[in-house]
């Protein structure tokens, strides 16, 4: 079963974002600028944004096992399609058909874990689900790097494909029937009810900021840096995939986010991962590779680091509604991945490397703001409890959590 989720894992990621490192290759190409090219990747990602917490729903009343096939087998075909797309236009859009065939993936993986799997197995099926994430999306961006560099781009995607084939198919083969899954039926207005009080919430509601926030970073880093390094450095393009080997140190420091959380609090966490990741930030304006390289090695891990914080933040102050608070806070990340890539290309055609890490910049200083309101209203419902202990509400004794 976790074999099987981990070649869900490894399919999902490595399709989602296929065309990432190859921009500069389809910029030249098809004779288009950064900002355009990027929408191969801001319409996959913004497409599964709005198709995660649908299908989530639809998951509860068809079943997770179902969801995930339909969508990964979904996802292949298209992927055999997109290398022979005429034109921008053709590719943007089969990129968008994808992002939503994926979305049943992440809509349900969590749940059909949560629901098969023996509590004391399940943080170590839950790690070989996510360890597929991480290697599916750094693999995919690797191998079509140096594709590319032999073949060209059309190439490159048709591996891809190949492997989310293969990887689907073993999917389909290990995954085991559902035992302990109850349909539900259908009911939009429950649902609804639901994600209204998560978006009442005003903790959850930062959590859901802050995780967009982070992604926005990321999505602009990575969606233009190709374009750096070979603008400025003059890298080959199957160096310039291997760039994302540094999304390693992302796996070390996400892993180790719950012990920080444990040391210094949630909002101490996120503080030191906003801290991170505008050094990282401004290291990468240095006119010099390795400088260039250890800011990406800080970005990716204060990314890494803030995203692992709230989104286990999102699913411990749930207490009802978890999956629909789970796939809100999903819809946030990757529309902050869409409109990241989509702006810090738009910024760095206008402005060039500069502008993409204002941008950058800018997002971070929302995430450090959040995070500074939510401390001041933490220590606000800290007084208020000790002038009057009989007073605060349950909702307000939660928001002083660290």
């Amino acid at each position: 079963m976790s074999f099987a989720l981990f070649a869900a894992g490894v399919a999902t990621f490595a399709l989602l974002y296929c065309t990432q490192a190859l921009l500069p290759a389809i910029s030249a190409d098809l004779a288009v600028t950064p900002d355009q090219a990027s929408w191969t990747v801001s319409a996959a990602t913004g497409a599964l944004a709005v198709a995660v917490l649908p299908l989530s729903a639809l998951s509860e009343r068809f079943g997770r096992r179902a969801m995930m096939t339909a969508s990964l087998c979904g996802a292949a075909l298209v992927s055999l399609a997109i290398p022979f797309a005429p034109g921008l236009g053709w590719l943007i859009a089969l990129r968008a058909v994808q992002g939503v065939a994926l979305a049943g993936v992440p809509a349900s993986a969590m749940a059909y874990l949560a629901e098969e799997v023996r509590p004391k197995a399940l943080v170590g099926a839950i790690g070989l689900f996510v360890a597929g994430n991480s290697i599916g999306g750094m693999s995919g961006r690797i191998l079509t790097g140096w594709v590319a560099q032999l073949w060209g781009w059309r190439a490159a995607l048709g591996t891809v494909a190949a492997m989310a084939v293969l990887a689907a198919l073993a999917f389909r083969m290990l995954i085991p029937k559902a035992r302990n899954f109850t349909p539900s039926p259908l009911s939009p207005r429950a649902v609804a009810r639901t994600v209204a009080g998560h978006l009442s919430d005003p903790l959850l509601r930062r959590l859901y900021a802050i995780g967009a926030l982070f992604m926005t970073v990321f999505g602009a880093v990575y969606t233009v840096i190709g374009y750096r390094l070979i603008d400025t450095f003059h890298l080959p393009q199957g160096v310039v995939g291997s760039i994302f080997l540094v999304y390693l140190v992302g796996t070390v420091s996400s892993a180790n986010a719950g012990r920080l959380v444990g040391r210094i609090g949630r909002r101490g966490a996120l503080y030191l991962a906003v801290g991170t990741t505008a050094a990282g930030l401004l290291l990468t304006l240095a006119p010099s590779l390795v400088a260039v390289l250890l800011g990406l090695v800080l970005i990716t891990a204060g990314f890494f680091a803030g995203h692992a914080v709230a989104s286990s933040a999102v699913s411990r102050i749930a207490k009802t509604g978890r999956a629909q608070a789970s796939a809100l806070y999903q819809t946030s990340y990757y529309l902050g991945s869409s409109v990241g890539g989509a702006l810090g290309a738009v910024a760095f055609h206008a402005m060039g490397w500069s502008g993409t890490v204002l941008l950058g910049l800018c997002a971070v200083l929302g995430a450090s703001a959040i995070t500074l309101y939510g401390t001041r209203a933490a220590h606000s419902e800290h007084r208020a409890r000790i002038a009057h202990p009989a007073g605060p509400s349950l909702a307000g004794i939660r928001l002083t959590g660290r």
